[in-house]
């Protein structure tokens, strides 16, 4: 993947997305082949350099107890309040710790149960975004999100990884369009690749896919 390049994976639930973007993190390692990062096999690099370079946003947000502030710095613990700002506002977020009583200093709680599961995705982001990472993963980062707040972040997520190598596990099909490529997934291995446009003329399983998905969304939209 060359670098600056928008991947994103699509598949139906179990067909491997995830273990793809889990060998480029090395949160496990390949049993056959190598995983290439800037040319170089991923079990070269440190764990360090691997944490310091790949942001990762899972599906299911993770906030640990303490303040917004200690949470949003984990990735870059020396970020000024004026970046945790600006990385708040880029993905929309300001408002979680503006209506908060401390702001910044305010505390997420257990797990950050103080917060909707909505609230703590974009803190998320903004935690990924501040450490400004090389690689962007994002693992479904808008399944847990309401359609009105996927919106909101959306264009903040086009903003962020351009430039920047990411890997975007789609959970709608429809925020994956402009990617520079499409891998679509199925049984553990890629049977297409190709942009929207290339797969959706190919009318093979990803235009079956994106077909569905959007008669679903039709359906849920007229009643």
């Amino acid at each position: 993947v060359p670098h600056g390049t928008n991947v994103a994976i699509v598949g139906e639930t179990g067909a491997g997305k995830s273990t793809l973007v889990n060998l480029v993190c090395r949160f496990f390692e390949p049993t056959k082949g190598q995983v290439l990062i800037d040319g170089r096999d991923a079990r070269e690099r440190s764990q360090l350099w691997l944490h310091s370079n790949i942001g990762y946003v899972l599906q299911t947000p993770h906030l640990f107890s303490g303040t917004v502030r200690d949470n949003l710095r984990y990735g870059k613990p020396d970020a000024t309040d004026e970046e945790i700002m600006r990385a708040l506002d880029l993905v929309s977020a300001k408002f979680v710790i503006e209506k908060m009583e401390k702001g910044l200093d305010s505390d997420v709680g257990e797990g950050g149960g103080m917060l909707s599961t909505g609230e703590k995705q974009l803190l998320s982001f903004a935690r990924a975004i501040l450490a400004d990472p090389r690689i962007l993963v994002l693992d479904e980062a808008t399944a847990s999100i309401d359609t009105l707040t996927e919106k909101a972040i959306q264009d903040a997520i086009d903003t962020v990884i351009k430039g920047r190598t990411s890997f975007v596990i789609a959970h709608r099909l429809s925020t994956i369009v402009n990617a520079d490529v499409i891998l679509v997934v199925r049984d553990g291995k890629i049977i297409e690749r190709g942009t929207h446009s290339e797969l959706m003329k190919h009318k093979g399983y990803y235009y079956e896919l994106y077909t569905r998905q959007y008669e679903e969304m039709v359906v849920d939209t007229v009643s």
